[in-house]
């Protein structure tokens, strides 16, 4: 595994980084646990402020820390901007929110035998951060901030094409005042990632990335018997119903398709339109996602990156010749974007049979599936058929029915009139193969903290 900073527009490496070695994997291991035993005592405020400090630092130097993002996996500068911005809140969330979710909670006993009862969260010890490119610091940002919060400390194995970030945000903890040791970056290979796993002063292990990768990991902490979340692919539905503003409808749709260059587990993959309103929907779509411009990711004009790899963009064509091998349809829309930088050109898939593979697929790229549904019926049908269950959308005039068409998909989370979306205080994760276990809010908070039973009972023995 090579560790390396590809800049996605020009296909320059600028740096690169050798992989840990097992001793410095199993100093970090020692680190952590040395680390955990003080913090785990340390106060809710002096953790707080430690947070709020890197917060404070994030948005200091946010163009500084954006334009890493930039060159290492080519997202739109403004786009950086807006993840800096986003980790900022994250980290503030759990400043202002931590102490009051793990407040403990008094249990309404039905007998007085049976004693005054509380819940009380304790943190567990090392966690393991496994995280992806497309989002670098946000990623970080999800998992450590409810984590230190709670107590707990961190090791992070990142992507192998994002390595500066990952130190970037190792060293705006330090510098915000973190204690050595309780978040570490490692430039870790996949044999030693299983021996982080496997090791007793590990208690759990956080996975955000490909389903391939999740199984793994999943079946090593399954083995070593250590809780494990996993937030996994999705192909999410954005359906229109006939009477939806199709205005804003179309506008959202490319949106919420090709932001962060379509490389988002939660863009819209999935258009399902009803037949009162597909071709008119087409049209529009066409003409918005044709108005995109594709070019250098620092210029503020361009509105569509690169990809992050020259390897991912060879994979998405390939994925689109298999599609077209099975049936489907594929319309290149749009002036051509440039042959330098990791660019796909935006396309359109149509007639994307039940028996066409690809129907169930991830394309993590500028590539849309539009489907014709009857009716909301077959629309909801539709929407269900994917083996993710990541989020999805509904769009609609009447808000209140869209609620409802919302309950009826099989999804981790649901937006009216709106592509799905992360924000600070909205929690996140799927079902089905888009994995297990929230992040963000008191859910993700409490995934890796003992749910602890304190019952005192003052009643004298019975025989």
């Amino acid at each position: 595994m090579t560790y390396a900073t590809t800049y996605p527009y020009t296909g320059e490496v600028l740096k690169s980084f050798p992989n840990a070695t097992d001793e410095e994997v199993a100093q970090a291991i020692d680190a952590a646990h040395n680390a955990f035993l003080a913090w785990r005592h340390t106060s809710y405020a002096a953790r707080g402020a430690i947070l709020q400090k890197a917060a404070d630092l994030l948005r200091q130097n946010a163009d500084e820390y954006a334009r890493l993002l930039t060159l290492e996996m080519g997202k739109l500068f403004a786009e950086a901007k807006a993840e800096v911005e986003l980790s900022a809140k994250i980290l503030e969330y759990y400043v202002h929110n931590t102490e009051r979710l793990l407040r403990p909670e008094k249990l309404p006993v039905s007998d007085p035998a049976e004693g005054e009862a509380v819940i009380v969260c304790e943190p567990l010890g090392v966690l393991l951060a496994i995280e992806p490119w497309n989002f670098p610091y946000y990623q970080i940002a999800r998992i450590i901030a409810p984590q230190l919060s709670a107590g707990n400390t961190m090791l992070l194995k990142h992507a192998s094409n994002v390595p500066q970030s990952a130190a970037a945000f190792e060293k705006l903890m330090r510098d915000a005042g973190l204690p050595a040791g309780a978040f570490l970056n490692l430039y870790a290979t996949r044999s030693q990632v299983e021996m982080i796993i496997n090791d007793p002063r590990v208690h759990g292990v956080a996975l955000t990335g490909s389903e391939d990768a999740g199984a793994v990991v999943a079946a090593q902490a399954g083995k070593a018997l250590k809780k494990s979340t996993m937030e996994l692919g999705g192909a999410d539905a954005f359906v229109v119903l006939a009477d939806a503003d199709l205005e804003k409808t179309v506008n959202w749709a490319v949106f919420g398709r090709h932001w962060n260059g379509g490389q988002v587990c939660v863009s819209s993959k999935r258009m399902i339109i009803v037949d009162d309103i597909y071709d008119q929907f087409l049209t529009r779509y066409r003409k918005g996602v044709a108005g995109l411009k594709a070019g250098d990711p620092f210029d503020a004009e361009t509105t569509l990156a690169p990809l992050s790899s020259q390897a991912a963009a060879d994979d998405i064509r390939d994925k689109i010749r298999q599609a077209v091998a099975h049936g489907a349809k594929a319309e290149e829309v749009g002036p051509p974007v440039p042959n330098q930088g990791a660019f796909v050109q935006p396309t359109i898939l149509t007639d994307v049979a039940e028996d066409n593979p690809a129907r169930y697929w991830e394309f993590f790229g500028p590539v849309s599936m539009l489907f014709r549904a009857r009716d909301e019926d077959d629309a909801v049908r539709i929407a269900n058929d994917s083996p993710f269950g990541l989020g999805g959308s509904v769009f609609t005039a009447d808000t209140r029915h869209g609620a409802e068409v919302a309950r009826k998909l099989s999804t981790g989370m649901v937006f009216v009139n709106h592509p799905t979306k992360v924000e600070a205080d909205l929690p996140f994760g799927g079902i089905g193969r888009s994995g297990y276990g929230r992040e963000l809010l008191g859910l993700g908070l409490k995934e890796f903290v003992n749910h602890k039973l304190i019952d005192v009972v003052d009643i004298d023995a019975r025989f």
